[in-house]
C-alpha cells in the first residue's frame, strides 16, 4: 500500500507545520474549534493580502508573551498595535531584568506575609511572577527622565509609544538580561510599528512621569494625549485597511480594544467620511463577553456601531491567552513559511 500520508503536502511535508497539524487534527468544537477556525480564517486575511491589528489587555508582558509576538512583528503577521501602558514598559522590564524576576508558581497558596516578605524585597508582582523594583522600574527611569527632561526644555512633543521605541534601542546590549528576540517591543520599535497606547496614564510609568510634573521638573504637555492617539489612528486605519483590509485580534477586554475598535464609526459617522469596517475579529478572554462586562461585547454587537459586518469573520475564544495565543502564532509562522504544505494541510483536514 502507497503512504500518501504527506502527499497533501507538495512542497514540504506534514512535519514541517507540527503546530498547524496538531491544531487542525485536534481541534474540533467548543473554544477548540474557535481556536482553529480563528487561526485559518487569520491566514486567509493575511493571503489575501490583508493585515491584521493586535489589541492587548492584562499582563502579556509580563507572562512573556513577547516570546510569540516578537517573531511574528518581524514576519509580518502583525501590522499595528494597542495596547496599556503595563503592557509597554513590562516589555521593556524583561528585557533589562530579566534574571532578577521571580517566579511564584505556588501563587494560589500565598498568604498576606507571604505578600508582604515580597514587598520588602521590592518585588512587585503580577499574578505567579514578581517585577523587580530596583532593576526594572529604577534602572529604566535613569534613561527615560533625561529624554522627558529634554523635551520639557526643548518645548518636544511625542507619543507616549515614542518616548519607549527611543529607550529601547538607545539601551546598550551589554545591559540585556531578556534575550532581545524575544522583546517584542524591540521588534515593534525597528518596524516603527504603528501603536497606540491609550489610557497610557495608568502604568508604573505613567505614576512616575505624574510625578515629575508635580515637582515642576517636566512638563505634562511633552506627552500627546490620548484624543491626539485617536486623531493618528484617523490617519493610520485607511492605510492598514487598503485592499484586503485589517482585522482586529484582541487579547482581554478594556480600553486596549475599547480604544482602537471605536476608529471605524468615529471615521464614518464624526468625520463623514468612507471607511471599510473590520475585515477579521477574534477576542480570547477567559471572561465571558456580554451584559457591558468588563471583557468586552459579543462581536454581533459591534454591528450595530458599524465596527463589524454580518459577512466578517468573528471569533471569541473564551480561554487563557497565554496559552492560546502562542498557539496560533506559531501556526501562523509555520504558514507565512511554507504556504503552500500549509493550505495542504487545511485541504486535507477541512477548512
Amino acid at each position: 500500500m502507497n503512504d500518501t500520508r504527506n502527499a497533501c503536502c507538495p512542497s514540504g511535508n506534514s512535519s514541517d507545520l507540527p503546530v498547524l497539524q496538531f491544531v487542525l487534527r485536534n481541534y474540533h468544537n467548543f473554544n477548540a474549534r474557535s481556536t482553529r477556525d480563528a487561526l485559518i480564517a487569520y491566514w486567509r486575511l493575511l493571503e489575501q493580502g490583508g493585515k491584521m491589528f493586535w489589541a492587548v489587555a492584562g499582563a502579556m508582558s509580563s507572562a512573556q508573551l513577547g516570546i510569540s509576538i516578537a517573531p511574528a512583528i518581524r514576519a509580518g503577521l502583525i501590522h499595528g498595535m494597542s495596547l496599556t501602558g503595563a503592557n509597554l514598559e513590562e516589555s521593556l522590564f524583561r528585557l533589562v531584568a530579566h534574571k532578577h524576576y521571580k517566579d511564584i508558581p505556588e501563587y494560589r497558596y500565598l498568604r498576606k506575609e507571604d505578600d508582604t516578605r515580597l514587598l520588602n524585597e521590592r518585588l512587585r508582582r503580577v499574578t505567579d511572577t514578581t517585577i523587580p523594583e530596583d532593576e526594572a522600574f529604577r534602572a529604566v527611569e535613569q534613561i527615560i527622565l533625561p529624554m522627558w527632561k529634554e523635551a520639557t526644555a526643548s518645548g518636544t512633543r511625542r507619543f507616549w509609544h515614542e518616548y519607549f521605541y527611543e529607550v529601547i534601542q538607545a539601551i546598550p546590549s551589554s545591559l540585556y538580561e531578556g534575550d532581545p528576540e524575544e522583546c517584542w517591543l524591540l521588534a515593534a520599535a525597528k518596524a516603527n510599528l504603528p501603536i497606540v497606547v491609550p489610557g497610557h496614564e495608568d502604568s508604573t510609568f505613567g505614576n512616575i512621569f505624574a510625578s515629575y510634573v508635580q515637582t515642576g521638573e517636566c512638563n505634562a504637555s511633552i506627552v500627546k494625549s490620548g484624543i491626539e492617539y485617536m486623531t493618528s489612528l484617523y490617519s493610520i486605519y485607511p492605510k492598514l485597511s487598503e485592499g484586503a483590509g485589517v482585522g482586529f485580534f484582541q487579547i482581554g477586554g478594556g480600553i486596549a480594544g475599547d480604544f482602537p475598535i471605536c476608529v471605524v464609526p468615529s471615521i464614518i459617522y464624526d468625520l463623514e467620511k468612507e471607511a471599510k469596517p473590520w475585515s477579521y475579529f477574534c477576542q480570547i478572554s477567559d471572561s465571558t463577553t456580554s451584559y457591558g462586562s468588563y471583557s468586552g461585547a459579543t462581536p454581533n454587537e459591534k454591528i450595530t456601531w458599524d465596527k463589524l459586518t454580518e459577512e466578517t469573520p468573528m471569533f471569541v475564544i473564551e480561554s487563557d491567552a497565554t496559552i492560546v495565543a502562542p498557539l496560533i502564532l506559531s501556526a501562523l509562522m509555520e504558514c507565512k513559511a511554507n504556504p503552500e504544505a500549509a493550505n495542504a494541510l487545511i485541504a486535507r483536514y477541512g477548512d
